[in-house]
């Protein structure tokens, strides 16, 4: 079954499904760095992956920001600190979801 699913991929049909898969994704990903760049948040990524890491906001430490989107906004992502001590004041968000749920949790954050 496994080798059946890898053969599909390489199909035209199977790398034209992956191409319109990526291309969602990565749309959400520009929707997320530009929404949250324009409230004035310093953002990285995003343009050939799907990650967006941004700069936590007030100094706050990257758990202390994972509790802040938690509570104020319902919106999670993954502390930049999860990632080794270079991460640390920074948070990273996945364009992985659905393109209302990409645009509700920019919304949410930018009421912040």
């Amino acid at each position: 079954m496994t080798q059946k699913g890898a053969e599909a991929c390489y199909s035209p049909q199977g790398k034209k499904e992956i191409q319109t898969s990526i291309a969602y994704y990565m749309s959400n990903a520009t929707k997320i760095r530009e929404g949250l760049k324009k409230v004035g948040y310093e953002v990285f990524g995003g343009v050939n992956a799907p990650y967006i890491w941004l700069k936590t906001s007030d100094n706050l430490s990257s758990w202390d920001f994972f509790d802040k989107l938690l509570d104020k906004a319902q919106v999670v992502g993954t502390p930049g600190s999860g990632f080794g001590p270079a991460g640390e004041g920074y948070f990273r968000l996945s364009a992985f979801g659905k393109k209302e749920d990409v645009e509700e949790a920019i919304a949410r954050i930018s009421s912040l």
